[in-house]
């Protein structure tokens, strides 16, 4: 019996090393599972954060500090097509110009904060310090490519009826020129992913507006 007995003995031991080494095993394996797991984790929120803006660079900013006032003078333009446009088609541009571009003044307003940068004035002031080289000045308003000067934005103040929508889709047109101009600076120097896409949308937008508004010229 009593070497039944230590036989006995011996296999329970065997069995519990061996429970023992696949316990450790298990946990090995685990650990090096999750290690990996971890290891891949960041380089994948990594490229997350890149494909959804990444690092910005100082053309970011002038096109974000420059095209803030460039938006606010357009809807400043189209919010006047309300009530003094004759065309429910100048009415209806004039809508949808306001619809695209208000928000686009929001978030690029978020990202000049995120970034620590100034948010341009509610006025339409430029911001000092804004690297505008690559941008055209036009009706008294520098590194504004585009921008309505004073005696321009009176006139149209002014202006009501056909007078109005003619007067209106004249300016709009060299604005969203301006516009154009801008984003395009954009797409080849900037380094902000999300800028690089509004200024995309800007691009193929605008120029889309540009070419309906010759067309309500005649």
């Amino acid at each position: 019996m009593s070497n039944i007995h230590r036989a006995l003995a011996r296999r329970a031991g065997l069995v519990t090393a061996a429970v023992s080494a696949a316990l450790l095993l298990a946990a090995c394996g685990g650990g090096s599972g999750d290690g990996g797991h971890e290891g891949h984790a960041a380089p994948s929120a990594s490229a997350s954060a890149s494909a959804t803006g990444g690092a910005h660079n100082a053309q970011d900013v002038s096109f974000a500090q420059g095209m803030i006032p460039h938006h606010r003078q357009a809807l400043e333009m189209a919010r006047m097509a309300a009530e003094r446009a004759s065309s429910a088609q100048v009415k209806d541009l004039a809508a949808r110009i306001e619809k695209a571009q208000d928000p686009e003044i929001r978030t690029m307003s978020g990202w000049l904060r995120a970034w620590g940068e100034d948010v341009p004035e509610a006025d339409g002031s430029a911001m000092p310090g804004m690297d505008h080289s690559a941008h055209s000045s036009q009706s008294g308003m520098p590194g504004m490519s585009g921008m309505m000067g004073e005696q321009d934005m009176a006139k149209l103040q002014k202006a009501s009826g056909k007078d109005f929508d003619t007067l209106f889709l004249t300016l709009m047109v060299e604005h969203h020129k301006g516009a154009v101009e801008m984003a395009r600076a954009e797409q080849a120097k900037g380094a902000y992913g999300a800028a690089k896409k509004t200024a995309a949308d800007i691009v193929t937008g605008q120029s889309a507006e540009i070419e309906e508004m010759r067309g309500l010229l005649g």
